[in-house]
């Protein structure tokens, strides 16, 4: 890897799971009313397709430090009941809009630590969730699930309830690492639960782990990954860590000569690139990896590659609605996201109003601009028509980009755009050249991680 490149690049960006970016929303967020015409509108233009879920459980017992998630620390368990009756009061404002049951095609519960709450609770919650909708055939249900507190009846009760998928939260096996992270989590408890998730069926097992946390060096992420490779699970999202103290206090636990090095933290990636695809696994767009025959990696062969606030996937909808304190709903023409604090986000819904506090109604521009970054982060290409260029100002956009081809780093020929295959790394700097409503308001304090 080019360390002048890295040098040049290596700049604060946005991960792109949307366009426009969180930051770059309309400071006035739609009405209540106009959030329920655009969600309706949604709706009823996906019958078919059906749509997704996304369901954010926000507790956790111990606070991870380098977690950038929104989250509520505790060791109060009677939290869950309220939590989980105010889910599925918002749920209810949302069917009482639709009309109809809806079709859900994706669901996926996130966090916090969806495995804080117990297989009783979560067994309420998604009964209370499909009670009124029907389920389409072959919809991929997945949670997250922390390797100390998954246990075996987690797995079989949402095994039970359609879960085929399961994401398990890794990060790295070095003890000194996971000491400054808060994340003490020995390998015989991702061996047990991974191996008690194969016995009970599940099709497709996921380990995040993170590259460029404090303390980490060339042998111990090597270690890890070592581990991780005798435990071959179907999927591994190897992610950035972004230091984002400024919005994780919990990352002053460390400081900044702890991390390391721009040059180095891009050497792990480059390591555990390397040391994934010996064994068999395939890049998937930025950070993740698959196996061949793995869902995932059809897709993208296939050019079927979807990007949503959930990460990569393999379904694509247009209406995705976020339930739960902090979630973001997507319904292509819009963004909504959910109040924050959990107290706030209860009594709203106990008093049958829409929790939205923020969101953005996407403009003409915002919709081209969307696709264009949603091609390049899922197929590493897109194409410009003619009609579009009328709609904004492509020149400052291409003066940027020539300059990334210049470097090497993508092809242009006429109006479509190539990330090349050494390049991934730099798919972010390529989407920004793009991104209108950062050049226009460029940020004069840093909002984003580094792009690499």
């Amino acid at each position: 890897m080019n360390i002048q490149l890295i040098r040049k690049y290596n700049v604060p960006g946005p991960r792109y799971t949307s366009y426009p970016t969180v930051p770059y929303w309309n400071e006035v967020p739609p009405t209540e009313e106009e959030w329920k015409r655009e969600v309706k509108g949604a709706f009823d233009d996906s019958q078919e397709q059906g749509i997704s879920l996304y369901l954010h459980l926000p507790f956790c017992e111990k606070l991870c430090t380098y977690c950038g998630c929104n989250k509520r620390i505790t060791i109060n368990h009677t939290v869950e009941d309220p939590y989980i009756t105010a889910l599925l009061q918002e749920w209810a404002l949302y069917l009482a809009l639709f009309g109809r049951k809806p079709l859900i095609r994706e669901l996926h519960l996130g966090g916090g630590t969806p495995t804080f709450f117990s297989p009783h609770n979560l067994r309420r919650l998604i009964k209370g969730i499909t009670a009124g909708a029907t389920v389409a055939e072959g919809a991929e249900f997945s949670f997250e699930g922390h390797p100390n507190n998954t246990t075996e009846q987690h797995l079989q009760t949402l095994y039970d309830l359609g879960f085929r998928r399961v994401s398990f939260g890794i990060q790295d096996f070095d003890p000194q690492v996971q000491a400054i992270i808060n994340r003490i989590q020995p390998y015989e408890n991702v061996l047990r639960v991974t191996e008690q998730a194969r016995r009970i069926g599940y099709t497709s097992i996921n380990y995040d782990l993170i590259y460029g946390l404090p303390l980490q060096t060339a042998k111990s992420v090597g270690k890890t990954i070592a581990m991780v490779n005798t435990l071959r699970p179907d999927r591994i999202a190897f992610y950035s860590y972004a230091h984002v103290p400024w919005t994780s206090p919990g990352q002053r636990r460390y400081t900044e000569a702890d991390l390391p090095s721009d040059e180095v933290k891009r050497g792990l990636y480059e390591m555990g690139k390397e040391m994934f695809e010996q064994q068999g696994y395939t890049e998937i767009g930025m950070d993740h990896f698959a196996l061949a025959d793995d869902a995932l990696s059809i897709a993208s062969r296939q050019g079927n590659l979807h990007r949503n606030f959930m990460g990569y996937s393999t379904s694509q909808t247009r209406l995705m609605v976020g339930l739960g304190c902090s979630s973001i709903s997507d319904t292509w023409t819009a963004f909504g996201q959910n109040l924050k604090k959990v107290e706030d986000y209860q009594d709203a819904v106990k008093e049958g109003r829409f929790p939205i506090f923020k969101g953005h109604l996407l403009n003409r521009e915002d919709l081209v601009l969307r696709q264009h970054i949603l091609n390049l982060m899922c197929r590493l290409q897109t194409k410009w028509e003619g009609s579009e260029q009328k709609t904004f100002s492509l020149l400052d956009a291409k003066a940027r980009l020539s300059e990334l081809a210049e470097d090497g780093l993508i092809r242009i020929e006429g109006d479509s755009v190539q990330v090349l295959e050494h390049a991934k790394p730099f798919v972010r700097n390529v989407c920004m050249a793009l991104d209108a409503r950062l050049w226009r308001n460029k940020p004069t304090t840093q909002i984003f991680s580094k792009t690499i």
